[in-house]
C-alpha cells in the first residue's frame, strides 16, 4: 500500500488549519504541520484536528518545509509520496486524491496543482501573484522548454525524488527551486488543474509589499541561476 505524508507549513493559521486537516483524505498516513513561529492558536488547533505538529523558529516557507522533511527522514517507515499544501484553506484538500493520481497510475515523479483561471475564485490570487506566476513560467518555458503554468503550493512528489533534489531554499524560492530542479534532472512531471478560493486571513507573502518584492527577487534569482548553470 502506498504511504502518503502531507507537510503543511503554517504561520498564524489558527482559523483555517483545522479545516485543512479535516478535509485531507483518509488515504494519507500522517499529516505534519510545521508551526513557523505562530503567535495564535495554530498549534493547539492543529493538534486538536489530529496532526503531528513540529516547530521551526526560523521564519521562512522553505525552513518549514525542510523541518518537515527532516522529521520524515528520521522515521522508521518512509513514505512513498510527499504532498505539500498551504494551511490557509485556499486549496481544496480533498483534491489531494487528484494530485497524487498521476504518480500512482502513470509513474510521474512530480505533480503541481495548477490554479487555472477558470477554476479559481475571483480575487483568490492578487494581481502580483498572477503576474509573478506568468513571468516565472514564461521564463521557464524560454530557458527550459517547460510546460509549467503555475508555481502552485499544492503539489505531490515521490519521496525519493524529493531527496534527490537536495532542496536548499529557506524562504520564498522553495516552489520554483523544486520545479527548476525537476526540469534540470529531466524528471517526469505534469500539472493537474485544481480549484482555488480566497484564503482565510492575510497572505504573509503576496499580502505585503515586502513579501511580494522578496518573493519576486527570489523566484527570478533561482530561474537565472539555473538558466546559466
Amino acid at each position: 500500500m502506498t504511504e502518503i505524508n502531507v507537510i503543511i507549513p503554517a504561520y498564524n493559521e489558527a482559523e483555517s488549519i483545522g479545516k485543512v486537516i479535516k478535509e485531507i483524505p483518509s488515504s494519507v498516513s500522517e499529516i505534519i504541520v510545521v508551526n513557523n513561529n505562530s503567535t495564535d492558536e495554530t498549534v493547539a488547533n492543529a493538534i486538536k484536528a489530529g496532526a503531528t505538529v513540529l516547530t521551526e523558529t526560523r521564519k521562512g516557507y522553505g525552513y518549514a518545509c525542510l523541518k518537515g522533511m527532516d522529521y520524515i527522514a528520521k522515521k522508521a517507515s518512509k513514505p512513498d509520496i510527499i504532498v505539500f499544501i498551504d494551511g490557509d484553506y485556499s486549496d481544496y484538500p480533498e483534491e489531494l486524491t487528484k494530485i497524487v493520481e498521476p504518480i500512482l497510475k502513470n509513474n510521474f515523479d512530480f505533480v503541481v496543482g495548477a490554479r487555472t483561471r477558470k477554476l479559481r475564485e475571483k480575487g483568490s490570487m492578487t494581481p502580483q501573484q498572477v503576474f509573478g506566476n506568468k513571468l516565472a513560467t514564461v521564463l521557464m518555458k524560454i530557458f527550459f522548454r517547460a510546460n509549467f503554468t503555475d508555481l502552485g503550493p499544492f503539489r505531490a512528489i515521490k519521496y525519493n525524488t524529493l531527496l534527490a533534489l537536495d532542496m536548499q531554499d529557506k524562504t520564498y524560492g522553495w516552489t520554483v527551486e523544486m520545479q527548476l530542479k525537476i526540469l534540470k534532472k529531466k524528471l517526469k512531471y505534469i500539472e493537474v488543474p485544481v480549484r482555488y478560493k480566497k484564503r482565510i486571513g492575510v497572505s504573509k507573502v503576496s499580502g505585503t509589499v515586502k513579501g511580494t518584492i522578496f518573493a519576486g527577487i527570489k523566484i527570478l534569482g533561482w530561474i537565472f541561476k539555473y538558466s546559466f548553470k
